[in-house]
């Protein structure tokens, strides 16, 4: 029997879901906080829920930001969490590819992600952006900071990503 996976914007039920998802999908870190400061933020977020029936299967943050004086749109993908019944099943991907298609209708120029290169290499993210994220990365992290233009932007052009408070901890930005 094939199941439907179905992508929408994640409404406030859905938190009780999410809040259960990723202390299963990530038990060695606790990215709670950050995705309960987030979820309010509708202005600077997108947050997209997979759901196999009435089941959370998945979740997947945008959140919405600029680089220092410069007029691109951008955003940053993170976190992105599947349940383990549904990982290696498609789930995360096809929410990785919504939210990139409703960033690129939306306009937004590029999207950053700190995460597997073997991964997010899937979806064209390139490893080594000039733009920096908002503290410095440990160097065994610097191939996960990637890259990816929605409209053909120079990946080359240097900066530094300007995120929402939320993201302005060191501590996500550490092993």
């Amino acid at each position: 029997m094939t199941r439907t996976v179905d992508i929408r914007e994640s409404a406030r039920h859905d938190l009780t879901e999410i809040e259960l998802l990723y202390p299963l999908a990530f038990p060695d870190e606790d990215l709670l906080p950050l995705v309960r400061d987030l979820l309010p933020d509708t202005m600077n977020v997108l947050s997209l829920v997979a759901t196999i029936g009435s089941q959370l299967a998945g979740h997947v943050v945008f959140t919405r930001s600029r680089i220092a004086e410069q007029d691109e749109s951008t955003a940053l993908l993170g976190p992105l969490a599947v349940s383990p019944v549904y990982q290696r099943q498609g789930i995360g991907g096809t929410l990785v590819r919504a939210g990139l298609q409703r960033l690129e209708d939306e306009h937004v120029d590029r999207v950053f992600v700190l995460g597997d290169p073997a991964y997010y290499g899937r979806f064209g993210f390139q490893p080594g952006a000039a733009v920096m994220p908002p503290y410095p990365l440990p160097a065994e992290w610097q191939n996960a900071w990637q890259s990816l233009s929605l409209t053909g932007s120079d990946l080359s052009r240097p900066g530094q990503l300007s995120l929402p408070d939320q993201w302005l901890q060191p501590s996500l930005w550490m092993p």
